[in-house]
């Protein structure tokens, strides 16, 4: 099972039309105040229709297209929240008791996986089911993460570091580990991804709550200008000497305040939300609420880490470069020997370009006199020692830091060649890190080492930048190395050296002058800033200090996901923003459609003439009730209509706030004028067509 479900649209649908009845409950329509106006009219058009003389086919039709209107609203909500819900089904299947051997005192002891306390350890191994959420404390292993993940690679899962975490209900392939719990059961990662998804539906965000009081307050101003019209028109009959031309029955007002209150984005705002968390979750990120998702999208700064995110993570041999003196094959074939004992992906690196670009072959050390030196973080250098035999070394070949190996070759009796580490200070300004071979107390020359920036980085940072926002690279090199990847890269600011106390305090910083800050990390040491961020993206293979400190995981722990992340919000906000601009654009038209129409024959200078108001009835619209139903059922049927751009979003484009408003008013604006003048227009020859409007 996977997170990646794959929707039978069918079912999907016809459960979203059951959910449709089922939500005009009460208290699943007040939550949205300006559907439950709509909700309030259509029960009292109902009751309406059975006051004597009020049952005819007029009052029956706005009644039904009335409940069609908060039925679709309903179904619109029912659709987004339907994938949710398969996404908490598939997740619930896999949360099943299995049993666990805990350690007590060394030895292990059966017991169900629900019995497991935090602090507890158990043990698993190749073929078994990781009982509970915890980090591995000894051990190493494989692990089969393709049911939370959905990605069918295994991962390596090991003790110590940022790669720790298991989750329960993953698999070990192969090995033995130790676990200590981190989670009791009812508060697991799969619990606390169902209660996420679950959850959803119910979290408002500030942006969402702020446009609720704008909808409710144009509501609110409808209904008043709406009940001023029949004295009113009570008025202005009796000054035309004119009685009952201009329609003012109750199912007329409440027609008329449906249509121009805010029905079409009070509808669809909640599906808006939902569909947003769950594109984030088709990308295998959770988020903890709405709330975090639109905070991505008002995102003004991002830290990302260099490694992994902005550049490939693994630094390549791409140049040797000899000492004056010294041949380039020389030079190649120690470097090449010096890295045979280098497991680093850095040392394979290098014993790859002399093999592909010098014509070396790869070879292993057969000589039982060779000594292999491996690596290690005091001396900063790894190489080969060869003996003659009787115990004495005949040769010494080291490759490292610089400055390591200029006093290793001090030591060995040999001089500094100036010209070398000229070249060490240069590939350091480019960005790169320059390793050193000697031979015994000779200096050979310089390896080039480049941390790889990952291909189309700069233009997705570029796109960043013209939506206002901006990046920047945490890295633990030298200025030097950091201003010279920031530069490839194109981010616009840096921190060289960090520590996690510097990425708390740039957060906080940036955070005092009004910026709102996302950033990802996964471990320990990364949960301060992950907590005060607004934006906290842990990945899933981190620790779970780091994951709970987030408001978001990425299942797949992908360093890169944050700009994605980033993108989705803006989409959200962007879909939110052309649909409330389409909306209010609609009740523009609906205006013109219904009031023109309803106040058509007063002052008529003869009977069964047209008034000067008709001039404003540009529709040419049949009569008032052809006008009104027509203005009626376009106002149910638009929310049907726009449902799948609610739920798939606008075409994300990285577009400053200026350009997005101006393209929203021309495409979403102009068009919510147009549209409904053509469609009311096509509803009112279909009515009277069909008989079903005078």
């Amino acid at each position: 099972m996977s997170t990646k479900v794959e929707f039978n649209y069918s079912k999907l649908f016809k459960q979203a039309v059951i959910d449709s009845f089922k939500k005009l409950h009460p208290r699943d329509e007040i939550k949205n105040l300006v559907m439950f106006v709509v909700w309030l009219g259509s029960i009292w058009t109902t009751v309406f229709l059975f006051l004597p003389g009020q049952f005819n086919l007029f009052n029956v039709q706005i009644c039904f297209w009335l409940w069609f209107t908060c039925l679709f609203a309903n179904f619109a909500e029912a659709m987004a929240e339907g994938r949710g819900k398969a996404h908490a089904d598939e997740l619930r299947k896999m949360r099943t008791k299995t049993s666990a051997r805990k350690l007590v005192n060394g030895r292990e002891v059966q017991v169900n996986s629900n019995e497991l306390k935090i602090g507890e350890l158990f043990v698993c191994q190749a073929g078994e089911i990781v009982a509970a959420d915890g980090e591995i404390v000894e051990g190493i292993a494989t692990v089969d993460e393709s049911a939370i993940t959905g990605e069918s690679a295994p991962v390596i899962r090991e003790s110590g570091g940022d790669r720790s975490a298991v989750t329960g209900g993953t698999r070990v392939l192969s090995d033995r580990i130790v676990v200590r719990v981190t989670a009791e059961a009812g508060n697991s990662f799969l619990d606390r991804m169902i209660e996420m998804i679950e959850g959803a539906r119910r979290q408002k965000t500030p942006n969402e709550i702020a446009l609720n009081i704008v909808l409710v307050s144009l509501t609110a101003l409808f209904i008043v200008v709406v009940f001023v019209l029949p004295p009113y028109a009570h008025y202005n009959e009796n000054a035309a000497g004119q009685k009952g031309v201009v329609l003012t029955s109750i199912p007329v007002l409440l027609s008329l305040i449906v249509c121009l209150i805010p029905t079409t984005i009070g509808g669809l705002l909640s599906a808006i939300g939902i569909a947003g968390i769950d594109r984030l979750m088709r990308r295998n990120v959770l988020a903890t609420s709405g709330r975090a998702v639109e905070a991505a999208g008002d995102v003004d700064v991002l830290l990302l880490d260099k490694t992994g995110t902005i550049t490939l993570g693994n630094r390549q041999a791409t140049e040797f470069v000899p000492a004056p003196g010294v041949k380039l094959e020389e030079l190649a074939d120690a470097a090449q020997l010096a890295s045979l004992a280098d497991e680093t992906p850095e040392g394979r690196s290098i014993a790859v370009l002399a093999k592909e670009k010098y014509g070396l072959r790869g070879r292993e050390v057969a000589d039982p006199h060779a000594t292999p030196v491996a690596f290690t973080a005091q001396t900063r250098m790894s190489g080969m020692d060869f003996g003659d035999g009787n115990g004495k070394v005949k040769r010494r070949v080291r490759k490292g830091a610089a400055e390591s190996v200029r006093n290793w070759v001090l030591e060995q009796g040999g001089r500094i060649d100036k010209a070398v580490f000229e070249k060490v200070d240069e590939i350091s300004k480019l960005g790169g890190t320059p390793l050193v071979v000697a031979d015994g107390p000779r200096i050979l020359g310089t390896i080039y080492l480049k941390d790889i920036v990952k291909g189309g980085i700069k233009e997705r940072f570029a796109q960043l930048r013209k939506m206002g926002v901006k990046t920047v690279m945490i890295t633990g090199d030298n200025q030097l190395t950091a201003a010279a990847i920031a530069a490839e890269a194109g981010v616009d600011d840096f921190i060289a050296q960090a520590k996690p106390e510097d990425k708390l305090a740039r957060i906080r910083k940036e955070q005092e002058g009004g910026k709102l800050i996302a950033m990802i990390g996964d471990g320990t040491n990364d949960a301060p800033a992950l907590a005060q961020a607004d934006v906290g993206v842990a990945m899933n293979t981190g620790t779970q200090a780091a994951r709970e400190a987030g408001n978001m995981v990425d299942l797949d722990s992908n360093p890169t996901k944050l700009i994605e992340v980033v993108e989705i919000g803006k989409q959200l906000l962007m879909t939110r923003g052309a649909l409330t601009t389409f909306s209010i654009a609609n009740d523009v038209s609906k205006y013109f459609a219904i009031l023109p129409a309803m106040f058509g024959v007063l002052y008529a200078t003869s009977a069964g003439g047209r008034g000067p108001l008709d001039k404003l009835n540009i529709m040419y619209l049949h009569s008032p009730q052809s006008a009104i139903l027509s203005a009626v059922i376009f106002n149910a049927l638009i929310i049907v209509a726009l449902i799948p751009l609610a739920l798939r979003g606008v075409k994300y484009q990285p577009l400053g706030a200026a350009v997005i408003l101006r393209k929203n008013m021309l495409i979403y604006g102009v068009g919510g004028i147009l549209v409904p003048f053509l469609f009311i227009k096509l509803l009112d020859l279909l009515l009277v067509a069909t008989h079903l409007a005078p």
